[in-house]
């Protein structure tokens, strides 16, 4: 295996990684996330076509009843990744709200809406005609290009292919290059300047690919030489794509570090929200799941799932204060006063006795009456809610049944003095 082999594994591999990182939020994520699914059916594409270019898989279909598939196969999916990343062009640089002159890469934007799908479908029975009628498939090939360079079928197929492609890549690099120039984020301008990159290699591979092949019509080149061009242009489409794929990933990182913290809550609420879903099982839109069920679930984003959480323990503890008496916040305030730390944990765990106790209180069968007092809101909006909730949760796995029973019938016998006083 030659070092472009395992670099054409490398860089398959990493569009693959591209492509399912990018998945949830292209399918299950907001209407800006929505509109970014088109990119995500760039990235899949690509990277079915990069796989049908390694070896192993592209040997074993040349060698298929259909002679040189991987070729077809590759051209296809190309194709329609094209297609799609054509679209995410159009819904990023089409849109112009504001009145007045429409500007100039909008234009440009709407006018390649209106061919980039006929322009497509043209190409793919454009490319399937050509393939079973003038290209010579009487062998198996390993590199299309060296190995029928100076055919005139083969090259026909390819120019059409390559127009398409290079035509798209020019796209490509005039909006990504005018918007890298109006990023005023420095990673947003970082990743724009790598794809438009990527782009200009692109419209250099495949000028050049197409050069060669009709110069080699003209005059056939040796096998050798067609070998060393084909090589050397292969190994710079895996540099185009490497630009590509992480150009596009950067501002994407950009959101990493709120991810790794929605995840982060996620763990650390699973315990507490999971104890009181238990208990009040038609609260939660659907029943609770262990903790690494939650986390690969792929049908809610996760900071949606995290506000979830949070809005079901707010109301489970509304629930619960109908259980415990008024006495209970203020033993749980004197428990955590005596078993904290510091002032900064006594909050937290004074909340977690409250919910431990009152959980206790319910599950013994204690009557429902009224609402009893509860602490009092610690946070003015949702990221401040669950980082409380957070806290909450921490303290709360150190509390045991026990000494939540304790602060329990603490609270019943403050009650009872009070009504014999």
């Amino acid at each position: 295996m030659t070092p472009l082999d395992v670099a054409g594994y490398l860089i398959a591999g990493l569009m693959t990684a591209v492509a399912v990182w990018r998945m949830p939020a292209a399918l299950w994520g907001d209407e800006e996330d929505r509109r970014r699914r088109a990119l995500w059916g760039c990235y899949a594409g690509f990277a079915a076509a990069l796989w049908t270019k390694t070896r192993a898989v592209r040997i074993g279909l040349n060698d298929s009843p259909v002679t040189d598939l991987s070729v077809l196969i590759k051209h296809y999916t190309a194709t329609v990744a094209i297609l799609a990343i054509l679209s995410y062009i159009v819904a990023i640089y089409g849109q112009y709200a504001d009145a007045g002159a429409v500007p100039r890469h909008v234009r440009f934007a709407r006018l390649i809406q209106q061919v980039a799908a006929k322009a497509s479908v043209a190409t793919l029975v454009l490319l399937t005609v050509l393939f079973f009628t003038v290209v010579d498939r009487s062998t198996p090939s390993d590199r299309f290009v060296a190995d029928h360079a100076g055919q005139w079928g083969a090259t026909l197929y390819m120019s059409v292919f390559y127009l398409y492609l290079g035509a798209a890549s020019a796209v490509c690099a005039y909006q990504w290059a005018l918007a890298t120039a109006g990023a005023r984020l420095r990673h947003l301008r970082v990743g724009l300047g790598m794809m438009t990159f990527a782009m200009f290699i692109g419209v250099a591979y495949t000028v050049s690919r197409t050069l060669f092949l009709w110069v080699s019509v003209i005059d056939p080149p040796s096998e050798a030489f067609a070998l060393d061009f084909d090589e050397v242009t292969e190994a710079a489409q895996v540099v185009l794509f490497a630009f590509f794929a992480v150009g596009a990933s950067i501002p994407a990182l950009s959101n990493v570090r709120r991810r790794v913290k929605l995840w982060r809550a996620q763990v650390q609420l699973h315990a507490l929200w999971y104890e009181l879903m238990a208990a009040f099982p038609d609260q939660p839109f659907e029943p609770p799941a262990p903790l690494l069920r939650e986390l690969t679930r792929l049908d809610t984003p996760a900071d949606l799932r995290v506000d979830r959480w949070a809005a079901d323990i707010a109301d489970a503890v509304e629930k619960l204060r109908h259980y415990v008496p008024d006495a209970l916040l203020p033993a749980a305030e004197a428990a955590a006063a005596d078993g904290a730390a510091g002032r900064d944990q006594a909050g937290p765990l004074a909340d977690a006795y409250w919910i431990k106790a009152a959980l206790a209180a319910r599950n013994a069968g204690a009557p429902a009456g009224d609402a009893a007092a509860v602490g009092t809101q610690h946070a003015t909006d949702q990221d401040g809610e669950v980082a409380w909730l957070v806290r909450v949760a921490a303290a709360y796995r150190t509390v045991t049944p026990e000494r939540a029973r304790q602060v329990l019938d603490a609270s019943t016998e403050a009650r009872e003095q009070e009504q014999q006083a």
